[in-house]
């Protein structure tokens, strides 16, 4: 079922619709760099990352046509953030997490949920469970040192893990 709303909000011409978004999966990197710098009038694209695209564009085409979310609903989600999501929440992390530097393995990446989290990943019919450690990653019963070390053992090609698990 295909409905379409056609009307002129700020100049940009709306036809925003499920199958629209979904469009825009199969477009070229160069048709969303277009298409974003159309719908966010601006002269480039922040990336050339075709998902990272797909998802701000598929946002912006939502909000032109159903508004922006109110001053009241952003700050509700940002208290629930705060509240219910230890991966979000900064506040549980300790003073001295931030990216470790080259040689010093005593910080934490930024990146990496808080101790005890388990990361799922659906690969090829498989489903990937990795819980992250103080130091180190649990999968399979066996301790890695890195999440790109599981993402090579289970697809057998090398993978920045942080990309591959989506942090």
């Amino acid at each position: 079922m295909a409905i379409c709303v056609l009307t002129e909000k700020e100049g940009i011409v709306e036809q925003t619709k499920l199958e629209e978004i979904m469009e825009l999966k199969g477009k070229t990197l160069s048709e969303l760099k277009a298409r974003y710098k159309e719908v966010y009038r601006v002269e480039t694209a922040p990336s050339s990352n075709k998902i990272y695209l797909w998802r701000k564009i598929a946002y912006k085409l939502q909000e032109i046509e159903h508004g922006e979310l109110s001053t009241n609903t952003q700050g509700k989600i940002e208290e629930f953030i705060q509240k219910y999501d230890p991966i979000n929440n900064k506040t549980l992390r300790p003073d001295n997490f931030e990216a470790p530097k080259h040689g010093n393995k005593l910080k934490r990446d930024k990146r990496l949920p808080i101790p005890g989290t388990i990361i799922t990943k659906e690969y090829k019919d498989n489903k990937i469970q990795v819980k992250i450690l103080e130091s180190g990653f649990e999968y399979n019963k066996k301790t890695y040192k890195s999440l790109s070390a599981i993402a090579k053992e289970t697809t057998g090609a090398h993978w920045n893990g942080y990309l591959f698990f989506g942090l």
